[in-house]
């Protein structure tokens, strides 16, 4: 969802630079992609563990809790194409989920706001209980409820982290090239689509 669907980690980032990199973390100079793609309460460990903390989980948690209102519910965009994409991939009969670090309600906001229509699977990194990306666990149990094997699936991630959870479940990936990974070194994955259109050739064949 995030980065793919909606244009949600330019709001992430800079919320990471105005707070959690500059008064959750004792110190050091984190980036973005160390991060992003993680579910936000496992951001917290790794921050805690590699640059330390001035904020406890719970505020850390609240804060984030606190953001995701707004910024789903106001601030983020579609994505362009994308109620095409999907009518044309249930045309052909193609399965649908969103698989995501996000929590459950924080989607159901941007499914909601945005009408994204029915979906075959919607499945949050809080549903399973196993570490998030860049771990494959996600994949491998949304490929296993949807009745298929991880090799039959195409994956879109933004993230460095999905990227990685996405090849390590055996997914077919492909990077979704945006603004806010424009420099990013998306090469892992199987396939690069640059902007809507690329997405949409991926996997129609067509403009």
């Amino acid at each position: 969802m995030d980065g793919v669907l909606v244009d949600s980690e330019t709001y992430w980032h800079r919320f990471e630079d105005e707070w959690v990199f500059a008064a959750a973390i004792e110190g050091g100079d984190p980036a973005h992609e160390e991060v992003t793609g993680m579910p936000y309460y496992e951001i917290y460990d790794y921050l805690d563990r590699e640059y330390g903390t001035t904020v406890t989980k719970d505020e850390f948690v609240a804060a984030y809790q606190d953001r995701a209102g707004s910024l789903y519910g106001e601030d983020v965009t579609l994505t362009e194409g994308i109620p095409a994409l999907f009518g044309s991939l249930r045309a052909e009969g193609r399965p649908l989920a969103i698989v995501s670090s996000a929590p459950q309600s924080w989607i159901a906001i941007v499914r909601e706001r945005f009408d994204l229509g029915p979906l075959d699977l919607v499945l949050s990194a809080e549903d399973i209980d196993e570490p998030g990306k860049p771990e494959p666990h996600i994949y491998e149990r949304a490929a296993a409820e949807l009745g298929v094997e991880p090799a039959d699936c195409v994956v879109v991630e933004d993230s460095l982290h999905g990227i990685e959870a996405a090849v390590r479940a055996g997914a077919f990936t492909v990077a979704f090239r945006t603004t806010h990974n424009a420099e990013l070194d998306l090469s892992r994955a199987d396939v690069v689509a640059d902007g809507p259109d690329g997405l949409r050739r991926v996997f129609l064949g067509s403009e």
